[in-house]
């Protein structure tokens, strides 16, 4: 899509060097990811002894252990907080983009969709508060909510101020755009004559606010309270997409090559300031931005950055990008969530060619799964319908299997080993993770008893385990507690909230998600 490849332009490149030889007081240059001190990662309270655990002398530190229990990976979709494939409900159009019919119907198939563990809807300002004061959802809207409540899915969501494939009204509502002056947006150049055609006819798409003009900073505030009242912490929200300048909420207005503001200045000022609006309210809920390069000019790195430290997550818009955000993606700190938005092409599988064995569907998925995704969209670019998802799945289904059973975090508590120090009873468990991501937070576990009484608990270290490679803990039990029959439950702390974790493994569970341990296999005694 070209709206995502703005910065293989030469005048893109111009741009970044200006604002480099600027040195604007925040902006963050260009930086590889992989080991930036972004900080050391959300609190952990209760924090475990994860080791080493020496039983030999002269570093002995326990008596001597023994392997009692194992777990192996399941291959069940695990439908835990912080990870899945989410149904895009809307998009880029609002229902308009939902090609049915029956619209209520179609949203309740896409509600449904058996692939899909969340949804995404991303409505417009203009829908969501036509009016100062209050929130109003449309109907479409209160129907995902209902539905998403009914199937035990949580939402994510986006609010966009600027819609450029709503053509038949503005994003904003009236009540900002009779007081707040626009300014018109200039195609650049340098582009081609087709480049964005669609945003150069569609008159809504031609401009933006003055974002820095006083009574839309302070309509800005008083939705985003509004929204924060409603959603802050709640069960039914995922995420909430960061607002961000111009089309989508993206941080960009391609392939037009101005914006509303008069200096570099004033647009960073601008959006640190409203992003610190966002921070402020949604303390419990965790806020994505993309990590789209400042084509416009607007302050994105700084808000970026302010995002990783403030250990909130992040979002690309798709996954065949510019290599920096490639960068950002695949080396962030490994307690920060990724989202990866890629639509699935609008026509029926059929009318596509595979290349070399690869179909267009397994080329996204594999490169999602490159990139060590937490989410994936399930969503057919301006052709949304459960019937068209289908249709890839039916077609291809091997790699969204996989991904299915891959994306994410997957913990297991794959070695338990067991020791006695005089009358009490010492667990360490090494825990392991078979997903494509770390942890995007806190990993707490508690030790109960049979009939659930909390007996000890801990967290790990924030982001642990890594994929790939053992994590341990060591736990010590209440004087004269033995430690078969005891359950094992983990829970993921994000921004303060605590949400079930459900172990990835395919011994028995619990119904609640928990694991009673027992001694099996012939390492046990």
């Amino acid at each position: 899509m070209r709206r995502r490849e703005f910065l293989q332009s030469s005048v893109a490149l111009a741009t970044v060097a200006e604002l480099g030889s600027r040195q604007a007081r925040g902006l963050v240059p260009a930086h590889n990811w992989d080991k930036y001190d972004f900080g050391s990662g959300p609190p952990v309270t209760d924090r475990l002894n994860q080791g080493p655990f020496p039983q030999y002398p002269p570093d002995a530190v326990i008596p001597t252990d023994e392997v009692v229990m194992t777990t192996t990976p399941s291959e069940d979709v695990v439908p835990n907080y912080g990870m899945g494939l989410m149904t895009y409900i809307t998009a880029d159009m609002g229902t308009d983009e939902i090609k049915a019919d029956n619209i209520p119907q179609a949203i309740e198939d896409l509600v449904r969709f058996p692939l899909g563990q969340k949804l995404y809807v991303r409505p417009t300002w203009r829908e969501i508060q036509p009016r100062p004061g209050r929130l109003a959802f449309p109907d479409y809207l209160k129907l995902v909510i209902e539905l998403a409540k009914k199937n035990d899915k949580r939402i994510g969501l986006r609010i966009q101020m600027s819609a450029p494939d709503y053509w038949h009204a503005p994003s904003l509502p009236d009540f900002v755009l009779d007081k707040v002056p626009t300014v018109d947006l200039v195609m650049d150049p340098h582009e081609p004559a087709s480049a964005g055609e669609r945003f150069v006819k569609n008159p809504y798409s031609k401009y933006q606010p003055r974002y820095d003009h006083p009574f839309f900073q302070q309509a800005f505030k008083e939705l985003i309270e509004q929204l924060a009242a409603e959603f802050n912490g709640s069960p039914m929200i995922e995420f909430i997409d960061t607002f961000i300048y111009g089309f989508w909420g993206e941080g960009h207005t391609w392939p037009f090559r101005n914006n509303p503001f008069p200096d570099y200045q004033t647009a960073e000022r601008t959006w640190i300031q409203m992003w610190e609006v966002q921070q402020t309210n949604f303390s419990k809920t965790p806020l994505v931005t993309n990590t789209q390069p400042d084509f416009s000019r607007v302050g994105n790195s700084e808000i970026l950055d302010r995002t990783v430290r403030s250990n909130n997550w992040i979002r690309s818009d798709t996954i065949f990008i510019e290599n920096e955000q490639i960068e950002a993606l695949c080396n962030r700190p490994p307690w920060i969530a990724a989202i990866i938005e890629q639509g699935l092409p609008g026509q029926p599988p059929h009318e596509l060619n595979s290349h070399e064995g690869i179909s267009p569907s397994d080329d996204m998925i594999i490169h999602v799964m490159d990139v060590g995704a937490n989410y994936w969209s399930l969503w057919n670019f301006h052709q949304i319908s459960a019937q068209n998802l289908a249709s890839y799945y039916q077609a291809f289904p091997t790699w969204f299997d996989r991904i299915g059973r891959r994306i994410g975090y997957r913990v297991t508590p794959s070695f338990i080993w067991a020791y006695q120090d005089n009358e009490y009873q010492g667990l360490i468990i090494g825990f392991a993770n078979y997903g494509i991501a770390a942890v995007p937070g806190v990993l707490r576990v508690t030790v109960e008893s049979e009939h659930g009484k909390a007996l000890t608990s801990g967290c790990l270290d924030a982001g642990y385990p890594l994929p790939g490679k053992i994590r341990q803990a060591l736990f010590m039990l209440p004087q004269g507690t033995k430690w078969q029959g005891t359950r094992l439950r983990a829970e993921l702390e994000v921004k303060g909230m605590r949400y079930p974790v459900r172990w990835a493994c395919q011994q028995k569970l619990n119904d609640d998600g928990t694991l009673t341990l027992r001694a099996n296999g012939r390492h046990a005694s």
